[in-house]
């Protein structure tokens, strides 16, 4: 069975003392939990809230890395300095950074070999706009984020990654993704994994990315290909984060 992992992303929110008290707040609420939990905090706050988590099971994560490993990259964080800190986990190609910032197969799969080579797990990010599913592209637009990264890590890459389904779309559009339509994306990705390494497949997490909530996470977590969430403006309520959480 895959450990399911709920992950938080606090994305440009919060101050300081809101990220810590947040923190401390998760803390106290998930002392022991069956599921893995892991929060993405702004590059800033990491010190801050690793020192809130001390005692906690939560595992610290960030919402980017570089494509390069050091140098006069300037405004970049290395995996390196990620893994000073503490990092276990690193988002990679979150559709935030794949629409706004210009990253594209090649530089994803760039930073998800950088974020290995220091023992950082990535967390790769794929998925749709709305443009591409009224296409009927889902699943050739999947196809080609998943093999950049096969291309250039390996399909044993994945043996220490975690896929992440955002379905573009579903996100501040007004549009619902049904459970079974995450489920479908899900099983195609946990497939395509399959065609290359059955073992592999049968053991990475792929998480749901799709505006996750308190209501209708216990639905979506049922789905027997989604192991868990990625979590966006839910993560930042301590209440409704832990209920997700909870219905696992």
């Amino acid at each position: 069975m895959r450990q399911p992992l709920i992950m938080g992303n606090w994305k440009m929110n919060g101050s300081r003392e809101e990220g810590v008290q947040l923190a401390k707040a998760l803390a106290e609420g998930l002392n022991a939990t069956s599921q893995e939990v892991a929060v993405c905090v702004p590059f800033v706050y990491l010190s801050d809230v690793r020192g809130a988590l001390a005692a906690s099971p939560i595992a610290l994560g960030a919402q980017n890395v570089a494509d390069q490993a050091s140098g006069a990259y300037t405004g970049e964080i290395s995996a390196a300095m990620l893994a000073d800190c503490a990092c276990k986990y690193a988002l990679v190609g979150h559709s935030e950074r794949r629409s706004y910032y210009g990253d594209t197969n090649q530089t994803v799969a760039s930073r998800f070999c950088q974020a290995q080579k220091q023992n950082v797990i990535p967390v790769l990010c794929v998925g749709e706009t709305l443009e591409e599913r009224e296409q009927d592209r889902t699943f050739q637009v999947v196809d080609e984020q998943l093999d950049a990264v096969i291309e250039a890590a390996g399909i044993e890459a994945f043996e220490n990654a975690v896929i992440a389904y955002e379905p573009v779309w579903a996100i501040g559009t007004g549009k619902t993704a049904s459970d079974e339509q995450a489920q479908e994306v899900h099983q195609y990705i946990r497939q395509r994994i399959a065609a290359r390494n059955p073992v592999i497949a049968e053991k990475v997490q792929i998480l749901y990315g799709g505006s996750v909530k308190p209501d209708n996470a216990k639905a979506l977590f049922a789905m027997p290909d989604i192991d868990g969430g990625l979590v966006g403006g839910a993560s930042l309520d301590a209440k409704g984060f832990l209920q997700i959480c909870h219905s696992v």
